[in-house]
């Protein structure tokens, strides 16, 4: 009878044996847990994620408003000047106030400002263009305060984001005596989205805000020297 008890016993620690090196042998398959990108933009909060989704909003409309407006405004026919310099030549005012005004640029309506102002001094001639290009290059810069702005203001909201939920976290923690280390990791990966996003709207607007001053610059270039272009035609223009 012990003979028969003693061999179920090593028939069971065999078994046993074997079933524990089938399952450390055995690949362990680690669980995934897919999440989506608006469950992850959640975890930030709304009152984070809304004031920066609405900056990066604003940031690509300003691009893509700006881009395109200042593209318009620095085309200009190539024989514009040509044109000008023989009309003003020829004493024929009317015609190049004519042409400035059928040409909806910037370059166009600095010197209409000069034609208009022809047979004064050429120091008004060129203080009265000086003046309207500061105002066309201050309609051109139309938004990008803003861009300069959000790329500023976007990071440091964020990181006010993360600041706040630590703090939360920490609170909570106070309250239940349980510093588990899932729970701590878990409150700070989903508070660390609004730093990150913050970022992401930072980088954007500063990429916006290069790209327009840049249009910009090139802009006042092309102002400045279509200006003094005029000038020059003026000082070959025959008195009367």
């Amino acid at each position: 009878m012990s003979l028969e008890l003693f061999a179920q016993i090593q028939d069971v620690a065999e078994t046993a044996r074997q079933t524990l090196e089938a399952t450390q042998s055995a690949p362990v398959q680690p669980t995934e847990k897919s999440i989506s990108v608006w469950e992850l933009l959640s975890f930030g909060g709304w009152y984070i994620m809304g004031p920066l989704a609405l900056m990066s909003l604003v940031a690509v409309y300003v691009l893509i408003e700006r881009v395109m407006g200042l593209l318009k405004a620095r085309r200009i026919e190539g024989d514009f000047m040509m044109r000008i310099r023989d009309y003003v030549h020829s004493g024929k005012l009317d015609s190049a106030r004519n042409l400035c005004d059928n040409h909806p640029s910037p370059i166009a309506r600095v010197v209409g400002k000069g034609v208009a102002r022809i047979g004064q001094p050429a120091k008004d001639i060129e203080a009265a263009m000086e003046g309207t290009g500061r105002l066309e290059v201050a309609r051109a810069e139309k938004g990008i305060g803003l861009l300069s702005l959000f790329a500023k203001l976007a990071p440091m909201f964020g990181f006010i984001g993360t600041i706040i939920g630590v703090i939360n976290i920490f609170y909570q923690i106070s309250l239940s005596d349980n510093i588990s280390v899932g729970n701590i990791s878990e409150g700070l990966y989903q508070k660390m989205v609004t730093s990150a996003a913050g970022l992401i709207v930072g980088i954007v607007s500063f990429t916006a805000y290069f790209i327009v001053n840049g249009l910009v610059d090139s802009l006042v270039e092309r102002i400045d020297a279509t200006g003094q272009q005029f000038l020059d035609l003026l000082r070959e223009t025959p008195k009367a």
